[in-house]
C-alpha cells in the first residue's frame, strides 16, 4: 500500500508540472513616444508601467483601453536632486507585501566584460506620489554577485517570495535567486546569505516575466546579441533542483529588432513584448496556452 500511495502522488505531482503547448500570435503593434529605448515592461495595479532611458531613466503609466495603451500623464524620472541615477533600468521587481527594487544594467566596455550593475530598492508609492527618487531611495545595492547586468523580477519558491535576476551575455549565464529581506539591508549582493539559489541558463536574457498560476518563469532574451526574438518558458521548480534551466517550450519570432521586455495583462494569455525601436516598439501579443 505504501508503494502504491508514493505511485499515485508522482503521477499527480506530474499532472501539476507546468506545461505549455500552444504559441504566441501577434494582435496588434503600437508606436509609443517619449521612451528613448524602451527597456521593459510590467503589469502592476491594474497600469502597465514602460521604462526607458531618454535623457533620464524614466517609467511612463498607461491604463489599458481595449487593444492600445492610453497614458496616464504619469511620468517618473529615476533622478535624485536632477542628477540621473537610473540611467538604464532593467526590471522592476514589485511585491505589496515586500520591498521594490529597480535594476539598472550598463556595459562598460565594447566586449561586455565590465558591467556596472546596481539594484535600488524604492518606496515605490512614494515614487509613484512624487515622479522622482528624491525621498524614495531607500538603499543602493552593488550586484557584484551577477555576471553581466541585472534584471530583477519577483518569483515564488517553496512558498516564499524571492528577487531573481539574469545575466545578459553570451556564456556562463545565470539565474539567481536572492532573499528580499537580506537584499532590502545590503550594500551588495556577495554579502552571506543574500543568494540563495541559482541555475545557469542560456544567452542573451534582457528581462524575466514570472507567471505564477502556471509555475512558469519566462526567459525574455534575443537570439543573437541585441537582435531577434525568443520566448524560453522556464519550470522554475525544476530548474532549482536540477541547477540547469529546464525548457518547457522556446518560441522564436522572426523579428529583426531588440526586444527587451514582456508582461502579461489582466486578461488570460494577452500581453505586450516591447523593444528598443522608436517606432512600433510595443506589441499586443496572445499566448494560446
Amino acid at each position: 500500500m505504501g508503494i502504491l500511495l508514493h505511485i499515485i502522488a508522482f503521477l499527480a505531482s506530474l499532472c501539476q508540472l507546468p506545461t505549455f503547448d500552444g504559441g504566441l500570435s501577434f494582435q496588434k503593434t503600437l508606436t509609443v513616444d517619449s521612451l528613448g529605448a524602451c527597456q521593459g515592461a510590467s503589469f502592476l495595479d491594474g497600469r502597465v508601467c514602460l521604462y526607458g532611458d531618454r535623457e533620464v531613466g524614466m517609467i511612463r503609466t498607461y491604463t489599458i483601453q481595449q487593444d492600445s495603451l492610453a497614458y496616464t500623464g504619469q511620468e517618473i524620472r529615476l533622478t535624485e536632486g536632477g542628477k540621473d541615477i537610473i540611467n538604464h533600468p532593467t526590471g522592476i521587481a514589485y511585491n505589496p507585501d515586500g520591498p521594490t527594487f529597480i535594476g539598472n544594467s550598463i556595459r562598460l566596455n565594447p566586449e561586455g566584460t565590465k558591467w556596472r550593475a546596481v539594484i535600488y530598492m524604492v518606496d515605490w508609492k512614494g515614487l509613484l506620489r512624487t515622479g522622482t527618487l528624491d525621498g524614495n531611495l531607500l538603499n543602493t545595492i552593488a550586484d557584484d554577485a551577477c555576471i553581466q547586468g541585472t534584471r530583477p523580477e519577483y518569483v515564488q519558491y517553496g512558498n516564499k517570495a524571492y528577487v531573481a535576476t539574469a545575466d545578459y551575455g553570451d556564456k556562463a549565464n545565470e539565474v539567481r535567486l536572492y532573499d528580499p529581506a537580506l537584499l532590502a539591508k545590503a550594500k551588495k549582493t556577495s554579502e552571506p546569505g543574500v543568494l540563495v539559489k541559482k541555475f545557469t541558463c542560456s544567452s542573451w536574457v534582457q528581462n524575466l516575466h514570472w507567471i505564477p498560476s502556471k509555475g512558469v518563469l519566462v526567459l525574455i532574451q534575443n537570439q543573437i546579441e541585441g537582435r531577434r526574438w525568443r520566448f524560453t518558458f522556464l519550470d522554475l521548480n525544476k530548474s532549482i533542483e536540477s541547477g540547469k534551466e529546464q525548457v518547457i517550450k522556446t518560441i522564436n519570432v522572426d523579428k529583426a529588432d531588440e526586444l527587451e521586455g514582456f508582461t502579461l495583462l489582466n486578461e488570460p494569455g494577452m500581453g505586450i513584448a516591447v523593444t528598443s525601436s522608436r517606432h512600433n516598439n510595443v506589441h499586443f501579443v496572445h499566448l494560446d496556452w
